[in-house]
């Protein structure tokens, strides 16, 4: 039997469609690989996305329960009545001897520098809180009356004393100009009759409430 032979015009066509087929399946190949990469890199990046989610909500979350000072708050006196008066001064060590004289207590044979200062009127007046705050405090004294402590921010804590009439109670919390209850008397400072005691401590020391006035609480280091 005689073998048939291709002719060169047949080998090179069949040359040609081998070409075009393996680069037709090197592409084909190629695009199935591709396919499966960006399919990866979009599950990738829509995790990422969901992280990224899931933390700034957890953060939005943090910030919220971050409390917020204002530090714009300006401290006001424990009372409205303008008809109160001083009676008796803070004992400063650097003031004059009239102003050293008028804050001095005498209370069983025994002198005292005040530590805060008495306020009186012509009848009882209503005590307020000075700045916002919450109440860790509310007690009574033979010798120094009613007394209510507030926390407030920026270390500074108030004190009410020879209260009566109170209207709070421990853990209450309570905001700039809150009635606190009326003034009343106590047995240390029972010459002044009717009036309010009232200290101001700040960062742990008693200081002047009269220098903190008006002052705002960002002014405070």
């Amino acid at each position: 039997m005689t073998k048939r032979k291709l002719k060169p015009f047949a080998v090179s066509i069949i040359y040609v469609l081998s070409i075009v087929m393996l680069v037709f399946s090197m592409y084909f190949i190629q695009g199935i690989i591709s396919n499966a990469v960006l399919k990866e890199d979009e599950s990738n990046i829509t995790d990422n996305i969901e992280d990224e989610i899931i933390v700034n909500t957890d953060d939005e979350v943090n910030v919220e329960d971050i409390p917020v000072v204002n530090t714009d708050s300006q401290i006001i006196r424990p009372y409205i009545d303008e008809s109160v008066k001083i009676a008796r001064n803070y004992y400063d060590y650097q003031a004059d001897t009239t102003s050293q004289e008028n804050s001095i207590i005498y209370y069983e044979n025994t002198y005292m520098q005040n530590s805060g200062i008495d306020y009186t009127g012509s009848t009882e007046f209503d005590v307020v809180s000075i700045l916002d705050g919450t109440v860790i405090s509310v007690s009574d004294d033979d010798i120094l009356g009613t007394s209510i402590q507030i926390k407030h921010s920026n270390d500074l804590v108030s004190v009410y004393q020879s209260m009566s009439n109170v209207t709070v109670k421990e853990n209450d919390t309570v905001t700039q100009g809150t009635v606190l209850g009326k003034s009343g008397e106590s047995n240390i400072n029972s010459d002044l009759g009717n009036h309010l005691h009232f200290e101001l401590y700040h960062q742990g020391s008693v200081v002047n409430p009269e220098e903190y006035y008006g002052k705002l609480l960002g002014e405070l280091n």
